[in-house]
Protein backbone atom coordinates (compact mmCIF):
# COMPACT_ATOMS: atom_id res chain seq x y z
CA UNK A 1 0.00 0.00 0.00
CA UNK A 2 3.05 2.56 0.93
CA UNK A 3 5.92 2.27 -0.94
CA UNK A 4 9.36 2.39 1.11
CA UNK A 5 9.70 6.75 0.14
CA UNK A 6 6.51 7.33 1.42
CA UNK A 7 6.88 5.35 4.77
CA UNK A 8 9.20 7.72 6.04
CA UNK A 9 6.41 10.69 6.06
CA UNK A 10 3.23 8.20 7.18
CA UNK A 11 1.46 8.82 10.15
CA UNK A 12 -0.40 5.76 12.02
CA UNK A 13 -3.15 8.51 12.63
CA UNK A 14 -3.78 9.56 9.11
CA UNK A 15 -4.83 5.75 8.44
CA UNK A 16 -7.63 6.26 12.46
CA UNK A 17 -8.37 9.86 10.40
CA UNK A 18 -9.29 7.57 6.58
CA UNK A 19 -11.41 4.86 9.04
CA UNK A 20 -13.82 7.54 10.85
CA UNK A 21 -14.37 9.28 7.16
CA UNK A 22 -14.93 6.04 5.44
CA UNK A 23 -17.25 4.83 8.10
CA UNK A 24 -18.92 8.66 8.91
CA UNK A 25 -19.38 9.83 5.50
CA UNK A 26 -18.71 13.12 6.44
CA UNK A 27 -15.67 15.41 7.43
CA UNK A 28 -17.49 17.26 10.22
CA UNK A 29 -18.74 14.39 12.19
CA UNK A 30 -15.55 12.38 11.56
CA UNK A 31 -13.92 15.36 13.30
CA UNK A 32 -16.11 15.25 16.51
CA UNK A 33 -15.69 11.88 16.50
CA UNK A 34 -11.69 11.97 16.75
CA UNK A 35 -12.31 15.37 18.71
CA UNK A 36 -10.81 17.65 15.88
CA UNK A 37 -11.46 20.21 13.89
CA UNK A 38 -12.61 20.03 10.83
CA UNK A 39 -9.94 21.45 9.39
CA UNK A 40 -7.65 19.26 11.05
CA UNK A 41 -9.42 16.72 9.22
CA UNK A 42 -9.45 18.27 5.82
CA UNK A 43 -5.97 18.65 6.38
CA UNK A 44 -5.28 15.65 7.57
CA UNK A 45 -7.26 14.28 4.12
CA UNK A 46 -4.83 15.95 1.89
CA UNK A 47 -1.55 14.83 3.57
CA UNK A 48 -3.40 11.01 3.24
CA UNK A 49 -4.16 12.02 -0.21
CA UNK A 50 -0.78 12.50 -1.45
CA UNK A 51 0.90 10.01 0.29
CA UNK A 52 -1.61 7.39 -1.50
CA UNK A 53 -1.81 9.58 -4.82
CA UNK A 54 -6.32 9.37 -4.95
CA UNK A 55 -8.48 11.75 -3.99
CA UNK A 56 -10.10 9.26 -1.97
CA UNK A 57 -13.39 10.85 -0.86
CA UNK A 58 -15.19 13.15 -2.96
CA UNK A 59 -17.90 15.88 -1.59
CA UNK A 60 -21.39 15.53 -2.24
CA UNK A 61 -24.16 17.78 -0.77
CA UNK A 62 -24.63 14.83 1.97
CA UNK A 63 -21.04 14.55 3.08
CA UNK A 64 -18.43 12.75 1.14
CA UNK A 65 -18.37 9.33 -0.52
CA UNK A 66 -15.03 7.09 -1.12
CA UNK A 67 -13.45 6.79 -3.92
CA UNK A 68 -12.89 3.12 -5.43
CA UNK A 69 -9.54 3.35 -4.32
CA UNK A 70 -10.40 3.95 -0.98
CA UNK A 71 -13.06 1.12 -1.25
CA UNK A 72 -10.06 -0.99 -2.26
CA UNK A 73 -8.01 0.46 0.48
CA UNK A 74 -10.83 0.47 3.66
CA UNK A 75 -10.08 -3.59 4.03
CA UNK A 76 -6.28 -3.41 4.10
CA UNK A 77 -6.45 -0.56 6.57
CA UNK A 78 -8.97 -1.65 8.79
CA UNK A 79 -6.78 -4.88 9.06
CA UNK A 80 -3.78 -2.89 10.05
CA UNK A 81 -5.46 -0.81 12.85
CA UNK A 82 -6.83 -4.41 14.06
CA UNK A 83 -3.38 -5.78 14.71
CA UNK A 84 -2.14 -2.30 16.37
CA UNK A 85 -5.08 -1.85 18.45
CA UNK A 86 -4.79 -5.76 19.47
CA UNK A 87 -0.92 -5.13 20.02
CA UNK A 88 -1.22 -2.12 21.96
CA UNK A 89 -4.08 -3.64 24.40
CA UNK A 90 -1.74 -6.37 24.88
CA UNK A 91 1.21 -4.52 25.67
CA UNK A 92 -1.05 -1.88 28.31
CA UNK A 93 -1.22 -2.49 31.76
CA UNK A 94 -4.74 -4.69 32.27
CA UNK A 95 -7.14 -2.82 34.01
CA UNK A 96 -10.84 -6.04 33.81
CA UNK A 97 -12.92 -2.90 35.17
CA UNK A 98 -12.31 -0.87 32.30
CA UNK A 99 -10.95 -3.12 29.78
CA UNK A 100 -12.87 -3.08 26.29
CA UNK A 101 -11.04 -5.99 25.09
CA UNK A 102 -12.73 -8.91 23.01
CA UNK A 103 -11.42 -12.52 23.50
CA UNK A 104 -12.18 -15.97 21.93
CA UNK A 105 -13.17 -18.75 23.61
CA UNK A 106 -13.78 -22.39 21.90
CA UNK A 107 -15.34 -25.53 23.39
CA UNK A 108 -17.94 -28.25 22.68
CA UNK A 109 -21.78 -26.79 22.60
CA UNK A 110 -22.23 -28.79 25.70
CA UNK A 111 -19.12 -27.55 27.36
CA UNK A 112 -19.91 -23.99 26.36
CA UNK A 113 -23.35 -24.21 27.51
CA UNK A 114 -22.25 -25.14 31.01
CA UNK A 115 -19.25 -21.90 31.54
CA UNK A 116 -21.13 -19.45 29.71
CA UNK A 117 -23.65 -18.06 32.18
CA UNK A 118 -21.83 -18.08 35.38
CA UNK A 119 -18.87 -16.61 33.13
CA UNK A 120 -21.26 -13.92 31.78
CA UNK A 121 -22.49 -13.22 35.08
CA UNK A 122 -19.16 -12.30 36.59
CA UNK A 123 -17.69 -10.54 33.57
CA UNK A 124 -20.94 -8.32 34.13
CA UNK A 125 -19.88 -7.35 37.51
CA UNK A 126 -16.17 -7.16 37.13
CA UNK A 127 -15.56 -6.25 33.67
CA UNK A 128 -18.21 -5.01 31.90
CA UNK A 129 -16.48 -3.68 29.14
CA UNK A 130 -15.36 -7.00 27.98
CA UNK A 131 -16.70 -8.81 24.85
CA UNK A 132 -16.88 -12.81 24.28
CA UNK A 133 -17.07 -14.88 21.32
CA UNK A 134 -17.45 -18.22 21.35
CA UNK A 135 -16.45 -20.85 18.55
CA UNK A 136 -17.69 -24.48 18.16
CA UNK A 137 -15.26 -27.07 18.56
CA UNK A 138 -15.37 -29.96 17.68
CA UNK A 139 -12.80 -33.73 17.63
CA UNK A 140 -11.71 -34.36 14.21
CA UNK A 141 -14.27 -36.67 12.39
CA UNK A 142 -13.19 -40.49 12.53
CA UNK A 143 -10.13 -39.76 14.40
CA UNK A 144 -9.11 -42.68 16.57
CA UNK A 145 -6.02 -41.34 18.28
CA UNK A 146 -6.92 -39.05 20.96
CA UNK A 147 -3.96 -37.55 20.26
CA UNK A 148 -5.25 -36.14 17.06
CA UNK A 149 -8.99 -35.65 18.38
CA UNK A 150 -8.90 -32.03 19.15
CA UNK A 151 -5.50 -31.34 16.98
CA UNK A 152 -7.73 -28.15 14.67
CA UNK A 153 -8.16 -26.87 18.38
CA UNK A 154 -4.12 -26.79 19.19
CA UNK A 155 -3.49 -25.46 15.89
CA UNK A 156 -5.99 -22.55 16.64
CA UNK A 157 -4.20 -22.05 20.15
CA UNK A 158 -0.93 -21.52 17.87
CA UNK A 159 -2.23 -19.39 15.38
CA UNK A 160 -4.18 -17.12 18.69
CA UNK A 161 -7.75 -17.63 16.31
CA UNK A 162 -8.96 -18.69 19.89
CA UNK A 163 -7.43 -17.18 23.26
CA UNK A 164 -8.67 -20.30 25.02
CA UNK A 165 -10.09 -23.69 24.22
CA UNK A 166 -12.36 -26.07 26.86
CA UNK A 167 -12.05 -29.45 25.64
CA UNK A 168 -12.25 -33.09 27.28
CA UNK A 169 -9.00 -34.45 26.77
CA UNK A 170 -6.12 -35.19 29.11
CA UNK A 171 -4.22 -35.49 25.69
CA UNK A 172 -2.52 -32.18 25.25
CA UNK A 173 1.18 -31.20 24.10
CA UNK A 174 3.78 -30.06 26.10
CA UNK A 175 3.73 -26.70 25.15
CA UNK A 176 0.20 -26.06 26.27
CA UNK A 177 -0.87 -24.68 29.81
CA UNK A 178 -3.66 -26.87 31.24
CA UNK A 179 -6.34 -25.79 33.72
CA UNK A 180 -8.18 -28.74 35.03
CA UNK A 181 -12.23 -27.25 35.62
CA UNK A 182 -13.80 -30.11 36.42
CA UNK A 183 -14.93 -34.16 35.85
CA UNK A 184 -17.72 -34.68 33.78
CA UNK A 185 -19.65 -38.05 33.06
CA UNK A 186 -22.88 -38.90 31.28
CA UNK A 187 -26.47 -39.47 32.03
CA UNK A 188 -29.56 -40.85 30.54
CA UNK A 189 -31.95 -37.87 29.68
CA UNK A 190 -35.71 -38.03 28.53
CA UNK A 191 -38.96 -35.76 28.86
CA UNK A 192 -40.30 -35.13 32.74
CA UNK A 193 -42.52 -38.49 33.04
CA UNK A 194 -40.79 -40.83 30.47
CA UNK A 195 -41.63 -44.09 31.52
CA UNK A 196 -37.85 -45.18 31.34
CA UNK A 197 -37.65 -43.60 34.87
CA UNK A 198 -39.36 -45.53 37.06
CA UNK A 199 -37.32 -48.37 35.57
CA UNK A 200 -33.87 -48.08 34.12
CA UNK A 201 -32.52 -51.03 33.88
CA UNK A 202 -30.20 -52.37 30.72
CA UNK A 203 -32.81 -53.93 28.91
CA UNK A 204 -35.26 -52.02 28.89
CA UNK A 205 -32.68 -49.02 27.98
CA UNK A 206 -31.80 -51.37 24.85
CA UNK A 207 -35.65 -51.74 24.01
CA UNK A 208 -35.81 -48.18 23.77
CA UNK A 209 -35.30 -45.89 20.98
CA UNK A 210 -32.23 -43.40 20.74
CA UNK A 211 -31.33 -39.98 19.94
CA UNK A 212 -27.17 -39.71 19.29
CA UNK A 213 -25.40 -36.32 19.05
CA UNK A 214 -23.27 -36.23 16.36
CA UNK A 215 -21.74 -34.02 13.67
CA UNK A 216 -21.36 -36.49 11.05
CA UNK A 217 -24.42 -38.24 11.52
CA UNK A 218 -22.48 -41.37 12.38
CA UNK A 219 -25.14 -43.01 14.96
CA UNK A 220 -22.36 -45.40 16.37
CA UNK A 221 -20.81 -44.40 19.37
CA UNK A 222 -18.70 -44.27 22.90
CA UNK A 223 -22.15 -45.77 24.30
CA UNK A 224 -22.22 -48.38 21.49
CA UNK A 225 -18.93 -49.48 22.38
CA UNK A 226 -20.06 -49.76 26.10
CA UNK A 227 -23.07 -51.94 25.55
CA UNK A 228 -21.15 -54.22 23.15
CA UNK A 229 -19.01 -54.97 26.06
CA UNK A 230 -22.31 -56.30 27.53
CA UNK A 231 -23.09 -58.04 24.34
CA UNK A 232 -26.49 -55.77 24.01
CA UNK A 233 -27.12 -53.29 21.34
CA UNK A 234 -29.67 -50.44 20.67
CA UNK A 235 -32.06 -48.65 18.11
CA UNK A 236 -30.23 -45.15 17.10
CA UNK A 237 -33.56 -43.26 15.80
CA UNK A 238 -32.12 -39.97 15.19
CA UNK A 239 -28.96 -38.04 15.10
CA UNK A 240 -28.58 -34.75 15.20
CA UNK A 241 -25.14 -32.28 15.16
CA UNK A 242 -24.82 -30.52 18.72
CA UNK A 243 -25.97 -30.79 22.35
CA UNK A 244 -28.46 -28.13 22.24
CA UNK A 245 -30.51 -29.50 19.91
CA UNK A 246 -30.73 -32.51 21.40
CA UNK A 247 -32.45 -31.22 23.84
CA UNK A 248 -35.39 -29.67 21.83
CA UNK A 249 -35.74 -32.96 20.43
CA UNK A 250 -36.08 -35.07 24.09
CA UNK A 251 -38.98 -32.45 25.07
CA UNK A 252 -41.24 -33.29 22.29
CA UNK A 253 -40.23 -37.51 21.81
CA UNK A 254 -39.80 -40.38 23.90
CA UNK A 255 -36.05 -40.71 22.44
CA UNK A 256 -33.42 -41.61 25.55
CA UNK A 257 -29.98 -39.41 24.68
CA UNK A 258 -26.63 -39.44 26.64
CA UNK A 259 -25.86 -36.25 27.49
CA UNK A 260 -23.21 -34.70 29.76
CA UNK A 261 -24.21 -34.24 33.61
CA UNK A 262 -23.64 -30.59 33.92
CA UNK A 263 -24.93 -30.19 30.83
CA UNK A 264 -28.18 -31.77 31.55
CA UNK A 265 -28.75 -30.56 34.86
CA UNK A 266 -28.28 -26.80 34.20
CA UNK A 267 -30.89 -27.02 30.88
CA UNK A 268 -33.67 -29.51 32.27
CA UNK A 269 -35.90 -27.29 33.82
CA UNK A 270 -35.78 -25.07 30.57
CA UNK A 271 -36.75 -28.17 28.15
CA UNK A 272 -39.00 -30.02 31.22
CA UNK A 273 -36.56 -32.48 31.16
CA UNK A 274 -35.20 -35.51 33.82
CA UNK A 275 -32.18 -37.78 33.63
CA UNK A 276 -30.93 -40.95 35.45
CA UNK A 277 -27.60 -42.60 36.00
CA UNK A 278 -26.91 -45.19 32.55
CA UNK A 279 -27.16 -48.33 33.43
CA UNK A 280 -24.03 -49.04 32.25
CA UNK A 281 -20.66 -47.35 32.97
CA UNK A 282 -20.05 -44.70 30.74
CA UNK A 283 -16.83 -42.48 29.99
CA UNK A 284 -15.68 -40.55 32.64
CA UNK A 285 -13.83 -37.51 31.22
CA UNK A 286 -12.00 -34.17 32.94
CA UNK A 287 -12.53 -30.75 31.02
CA UNK A 288 -9.61 -29.11 30.75
CA UNK A 289 -9.00 -25.14 30.02
CA UNK A 290 -5.88 -25.40 27.53
CA UNK A 291 -4.17 -22.13 26.09
CA UNK A 292 -0.32 -21.72 25.30
CA UNK A 293 1.91 -21.25 28.05
CA UNK A 294 3.36 -18.05 26.06
CA UNK A 295 0.04 -16.69 26.40
CA UNK A 296 -0.11 -16.45 30.39
CA UNK A 297 2.38 -13.38 29.91
CA UNK A 298 -1.13 -11.52 28.29
CA UNK A 299 -2.75 -10.61 31.76
CA UNK A 300 -5.72 -9.81 30.01
CA UNK A 301 -5.60 -13.57 28.95
CA UNK A 302 -4.55 -14.75 32.39
CA UNK A 303 -7.16 -12.58 34.03
CA UNK A 304 -9.87 -14.28 31.49
CA UNK A 305 -8.56 -17.61 32.81
CA UNK A 306 -8.94 -17.10 36.48
CA UNK A 307 -12.67 -16.13 35.86
CA UNK A 308 -13.06 -19.49 33.96
CA UNK A 309 -11.63 -21.46 36.69
CA UNK A 310 -13.52 -19.35 40.00
CA UNK A 311 -16.80 -19.54 38.01
CA UNK A 312 -17.90 -22.81 37.36
CA UNK A 313 -21.30 -23.88 38.52
CA UNK A 314 -21.95 -26.58 41.11
CA UNK A 315 -21.35 -30.32 40.86
CA UNK A 316 -25.20 -31.39 40.20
Amino acid sequence: MLNPVDLSRSDLNLLVLFEAVLEERHVGRAAERLNLTSSAVSHGLGRLRRLLNDPLFLRTPKGVVPTARATELAAPIADVLAHVRKMLSAVEPFDPANSTRRFTIAAPDGVSAVLLAPLLDKLHRTAPGIDIGIRQLLPAPNETSPERAWRDAFADLDDRLTDIAVIPTEHIPQRFHVSRLYEEDFVVAMRTGHTFAGQPTLVRYCEMQHLVVSLSGDPHGFVDEALAKHGCARRVALTVPNFTFALAILAETDFLCALPRRFAAMHAARFDLESVNAPLELTRFHINAVLPKVALMDAGVASLLGVIELTLPAAP
